[in-house]
C-alpha cells in the first residue's frame, strides 16, 4: 500500500477548508441579500405598467444586436415596439426554461449530499433563489402578453433528462449552468452600464436577477475549478473539450431567437446571419460573452492546445478577462 504523503493531504484538506469557507460566505450573502419577487417589485404601480405605445421597448442598440442593425432602426416606430416587445419575453422565457432546469438539477444533485455537506445548504438557497426567478420572468412574460416559445422544442422535449446530468457528470452539468448564466448576466449588465432606458418593470427585474445571479456564477466556478483538478486525465480531456461545446449551445439558445421569431417579422435570413455570428461586431459580441469562462477554463486545466482549437472552432475564443466581470472594451467597427 502506497502512503499518502503529508503535504498532500495538508494540501486537500486546506482546500476543502477553502471551499467549505467560501459557501458559508456565499449562504450568508444569500441570506442577507434577497428579493422575493411579489414583495420587491411593485407589479400594479403605474410606471410598471407594460403598454404597447412605449418607446422604451425599443432593442437597445448598443447591447441588443437586433437593436443595433439598419434593417430594424429604419422599421416604423410601433414596429420596432412590436419587435422588442416579443424580443425581451421570448428572452425572459427562455431564462426562466433554462432555470426551470437548474433548480431539476441541483434538487438532484443535493438529493445523495453526505449529512453535513455545506454544499447542500448554499445550493438550496441559490434553488430558492432561482425559484424566485421563474416567477418574476413569468409574471413579467404574462404581462407583456404575447404567447412565446422559449427555447427550441427539442429542447423542451428533452427537458425531462437534462437534470439527471447533476449526478451522472456534475461537472458538465455545472458548465452548463455557467453556459446559461453567462450569456444572460453579461448581457443584462451590459444593459445596465450602458445607461439605455428601459421600461422600469425590466429595469427592476434585471437589477434583481444581476445581484442574485452573482453568487451563482461565484459557486459555479468555485465548483467547476475544484472539481475539474480531481477528474482523471480522460475524463478531464474529454471535459475540456465539451466545455466550449456546452458554451456555445448554451448562447445560441438564449440569444438566438426562434425561427417563429423571423417568420412572425418578416426578418431576412441574411440580416439574422449577420447577427448570429456572421459581421465584425457580433462576433466580438459573441467573443466577449465568453471571456470569463475562458479564464475559468485555463484555471481549472480545462484548457488545452486541442480545447484551444474548439473554441476558435466555435468562435468563442478570444482574450482572457483579468478578472470576473471585467467589462468588455467598446468595439468599433473599422468599416464605419
Amino acid at each position: 500500500m502506497t502512503a499518502t504523503h503529508p503535504a498532500a493531504t495538508d494540501s486537500a484538506e486546506a482546500n476543502r477548508s477553502d471551499y467549505a469557507t467560501v459557501l458559508h460566505q456565499l449562504s450568508v450573502a444569500s441570506v442577507e441579500r434577497n428579493f422575493d419577487p411579489f414583495v420587491d417589485i411593485d407589479w400594479e404601480h403605474p410606471d410598471f405598467q407594460v403598454r404597447r405605445d412605449d418607446p422604451r421597448w425599443v432593442l437597445p442598440p448598443g447591447t441588443d444586436p437586433l437593436g443595433g442593425h439598419p434593417w430594424y432602426q429604419a422599421l416604423p416606430l410601433d414596429r420596432q415596439i412590436e419587435i422588442g416587445l416579443w424580443r425581451q419575453a421570448n428572452i425572459l422565457k427562455v431564462g426562466l426554461q433554462f432555470e426551470n432546469l437548474l433548480i431539476r438539477g441541483i434538487m438532484q444533485y443535493v438529493f445523495s449530499l453526505r449529512n453535513g455537506s455545506p454544499e447542500f445548504r448554499y445550493l438550496t438557497h441559490e434553488a430558492t433563489e432561482e425559484c424566485h426567478h421563474t416567477q418574476m420572468f413569468q409574471e413579467t412574460v404574462n404581462r407583456i402578453g404575447i404567447d412565446v416559445p422559449g427555447m427550441p422544442r427539442a429542447v423542451r422535449t428533452l427537458s425531462a433528462l437534462i437534470p439527471l446530468a447533476a449526478s451522472v457528470v456534475p461537472v458538465g452539468f455545472f458548465i452548463g449552468v455557467l453556459a446559461g448564466e453567462e450569456p444572460i448576466d453579461h448581457t443584462q449588465k451590459a444593459i445596465l452600464r450602458d445607461g439605455h432606458e428601459m421600461p422600469p418593470v425590466m429595469t427592476r427585474i434585471m437589477q434583481i436577477h444581476v445581484a442574485e445571479e452573482s453568487r451563482h456564477i461565484s459557486f459555479a466556478h468555485e465548483y467547476v475549478k475544484r472539481r475539474a483538478a480531481r477528474l482523471g486525465r480522460v475524463d478531464r480531456f474529454l471535459t475540456s473539450l465539451a466545455f466550449p461545446v456546452i458554451m456555445r449551445v448554451g448562447c445560441d439558445l438564449i440569444m438566438v431567437p426562434p425561427k417563429s421569431f423571423r417568420r412572425e417579422f418578416g426578418i431576412p435570413r441574411s440580416v439574422m446571419k449577420d447577427l448570429y455570428w456572421k459581421s465584425p461586431a457580433s462576433r466580438e459580441r459573441l467573443s466577449e460573452i465568453f471571456a470569463d469562462v475562458r479564464t475559468l477554463a485555463d484555471e481549472s486545466g480545462l484548457m488545452n492546445p486541442v480545447a484551444r482549437r474548439l473554441w476558435k472552432l466555435l468562435k468563442i475564443d478570444g482574450r482572457r478577462s483579468r478578472y470576473r466581470n471585467e467589462p468588455a472594451p467598446v468595439f468599433v467597427d473599422e468599416a464605419a
